[in-house]
């Protein structure tokens, strides 16, 4: 019998870990220990296992000490590896007590960096790749590139070039497009241009083609469901699995009722471009606590937890009214992360005033220069929600808005491992996409 020279040995910089040169606190450990010949974990497959130790994980909504383990970018059972497979990890990574949870999800984002992704430049993809790349150190490792009121011809040229896609080292993953408009009320269109507003037509369907053109990477479309003709428009988008969400729109709880009962599931930016809670028709925001969902059904709501676009107040009446619903999101504009000064935003300019976007020359609020991290922290203060609460409001929540959450949003056991690890202030240290680190502070 041999012993191995060094049962444990420093891997600096290693490629197998993450990215070169930001790979942290790894080992590797030989199979087995002592032993003339190593222990095979390799029935399954030869690719190698990363261990990662001393964490709390966001599983089962709560934090628990237990290991992760990862192999070929999937969430492993501890359980099968050592009983089936008498496998041991080829690499480990000591987390130092931090928390390991789902990576964020951003189911509307407009641009960022100076990128407007309603904007129909020379280099559409390139656009969206730095965006993918830099929101990975705010710990979003998934996203929806959204697309603002613009006439046809933009989404003629923009949508074939936005396709789904694996996120990994060259930046977040796209879950698909997100449409806000042009289907949507004038009176509360807030910064959408209203010349390029629309209303369906006799068969709603054509509407959505001819404004749109193929919809095979879309994932989500807001429109107001008050529209005349809106429901056979609804039934047809989410009989395609595209989500369908109610915004910038005028309706009653009625109106909204009806909406959902016809496939919509979400509500964009709960409580901004819609009509305020009245206590004898209390609108859109009624669906919170609607007694008339389908059985089996949940309406998801987003909300812009920037501290400009919803009072702390409005966010615990809304969390408190339906927590399970609730999902984060940015509202990013093309200025998140550039100095104030003026910037576009599709159609039209808005500036930038400290922490506040504006339609130029009026006091119209256009999206929000918020990073996902500072939404996640944000809300966890002024709601007193959980942890837990607060980091699957960005990561377990929109995955099931999206009927994604079989791999994505969650740590379970087979998912994508697509998770960050963050700091007890929830600040982001770490992303990893499908395993492999990424972004690391």
């Amino acid at each position: 019998m041999k012993a191995c020279v060094s049962p444990y040995r420093a891997v600096p910089n290693s490629n197998d870990a993450g990215v070169s040169g930001l790979c942290p606190r790894v080992v590797f450990k030989c199979k087995g220990g002592i032993s003339g010949e190593m222990p095979s974990n390799k029935s399954v497959s030869d690719a190698p296992i990363t261990q990662f130790v001393n964490c709390r994980i966001l599983k089962d909504h709560r934090l628990q000490w237990e290991d992760l383990w990862v192999r070929e970018g999937k969430i492993l059972n501890p359980e099968r590896l050592f009983f089936d497979e008498e496998g041991f990890a080829d690499y480990k990574v000591d987390c130092e007590n931090k928390i390991i949870a789902p990576g964020f999800i951003d189911v509307q984002i407009n641009g960022g960096y100076g990128i407007d992704f309603s904007q129909a430049s020379s280099d559409i993809r390139g656009g969206v790749a730095v965006v993918a790349k830099k929101i990975l150190e705010h710990g979003v490792t998934s996203f929806c590139p959204t697309l603002v009121t613009s006439p046809p011809d933009i989404y003629h040229k923009v949508l074939p070039e936005l396709r789904v896609q694996d996120g990994g080292p060259e930046g977040a993953g796209v879950l698909g497009i997100h449409l806000e408009g042009p289907f949507i009320s004038e009176e509360k269109r807030g910064a959408h241009p209203p010349k390029f507003l629309r209303t369906f037509k006799a068969g709603g369907v054509a509407d959505l083609m001819e404004t749109y053109g193929p919809l095979d990477n879309v994932a989500m479309v807001t429109l107001a469901p008050e529209l005349a003709n809106s429901a056979a428009a609804i039934r047809e988008l989410s009989g395609r699995g595209i989500a369908v969400s109610l915004g910038h729109s005028m309706a009653d709880l009625s109106q909204a009722e009806e909406a959902v009962q016809n496939g919509a599931t979400f509500i964009t930016h709960l409580f901004n471009a819609m009509l305020p809670f009245h206590h004898r028709d209390p609108g859109i925001v009624g669906l919170l606590t609607t007694d008339r969902i389908p059985p089996g059904r949940n309406v998801y709501y987003g909300m812009i937890a920037d501290g400009i676009h919803t009072h702390p107040a409005a966010l615990r009446i809304a969390h408190r009214a339906h927590p399970a619903g609730l999902v984060l999101v940015t509202d990013a504009v093309t200025a998140m992360g550039l100095p104030p000064g003026r910037h576009s935003l599709g159609q039209q300019q808005i500036d930038i005033q400290g922490l506040h976007a504006y339609v130029a020359g009026t006091t119209t609020l256009s999206g929000s220069i918020a990073t996902m991290d500072m939404c996640v922290r944000h809300f966890r203060v002024v709601s007193g929600c959980t942890i837990e609460a607060a980091l699957e409001a960005a990561s377990l929540h929109p995955a099931q808005m999206l009927g994604v959450s079989h791999r994505k949003g969650t740590v379970e056991y087979g998912t994508d491992a697509d998770f960050i690890v963050l700091d007890d202030t929830l600040t982001v240290r770490e992303t990893y996409i499908a395993g492999q680190q990424v972004w690391r502070k």
